[in-house]
């Protein structure tokens, strides 16, 4: 079922034209070093956006192998694709996909990953039952998040936008602990899960990028019906607190990620 917040989602990632970004970048490939692929495997990419951990694993499992890449944003999966076309790769494809509504074959792949994207599924626990069915024995599932306490410019811009009687859940509360990614993952069937925790924290220089990409995010204010004066006011004091917190190097926004790997 298509939701407002789906929509929001897609308006998102497709008016992202820099998702490429140091963060990105850096995530996906130590997502797919973590899960420790092999030659001549099954890989399903679950969310993969403009394809970075599909195509990092399609060099890895070779010709004798396979990857898929799902998304539903459009915008992104036509970067993804001329990168493929680029690079010459024939072991990978890209399709249109809801991951919250993917058919997926019993036993199909060897290994599914879900980079820096799984908080955005409306249904998380349901998301992995379906990933563990279409495993095969001994398959790995491999997904990244963040700790319910990152980004700090985001904590920062929720708690204030909440002043103003805007209400915006955490979307890294339901999987921002090691404890709860490991429950989340016992409650599904998967075993000998492991977490690495890993920092891609940065000095915020500038405020204004942060804002916006905060309250145009599908976790931000698209929607909210403010007059001209309630949104440069609400800006203003958050350009204030990110200046209060923040030293001669400027304001710390730790990006405390989990790299989650567990086994049908």
């Amino acid at each position: 079922m298509f939701t407002i917040y789906k929509q929001q989602i897609l308006n998102d990632f497709n008016n992202r034209h820099n998702y490429e970004n140091e963060f990105h970048i850096r995530a996906a490939m130590r997502l797919v070093e973590v899960a420790k692929l092999q030659p001549g495997q099954q890989v399903l990419d679950v969310a993969t956006g403009t394809g970075l951990a599909a195509i990092a694993a399609a060099q890895i499992v070779g010709a004798t192998g396979h990857v898929l890449g799902t998304d539903f944003a459009v915008g992104m999966l036509q970067q993804a694709r001329q990168k493929v076309a680029t690079l010459g790769l024939s072991n990978i494809k890209f399709e249109e996909v809801d991951a919250d509504e993917q058919d997926l074959e019993v036993s199909q792949f060897d290994a599914i990953l879900c980079s820096s994207a799984i908080v955005y599924l409306t249904n998380i626990p349901q998301a992995l039952h379906r990933w563990y069915n279409a495993l095969k024995s001994g398959g790995i599932v491999a997904f990244s998040c963040l700790a319910e306490t990152s980004p700090s410019s985001s904590v920062l811009f929720r708690s204030v936008v909440q002043k103003y009687g805007i209400s915006i859940p955490n979307p890294n509360a339901i999987l921002g602990t090691p404890e709860k990614c490991r429950q989340m993952l016992r409650s599904t069937g998967f075993i000998d899960s492991e977490i690495i925790t890993q920092e891609f924290g940065f000095y915020l220089q500038d405020a204004e990028a942060a804002w916006s990409g905060n309250a145009k995010s599908a976790f931000g204010l698209q929607g909210v019906q403010w007059s001209k004066q309630q949104w440069e006011q609400c800006q203003k004091e958050y350009f204030t607190k990110v200046n209060a917190a923040a030293t001669a190097q400027g304001f710390w926004n730790s990006m405390t990620m989990f790299f989650v790997t567990a086994y049908k």
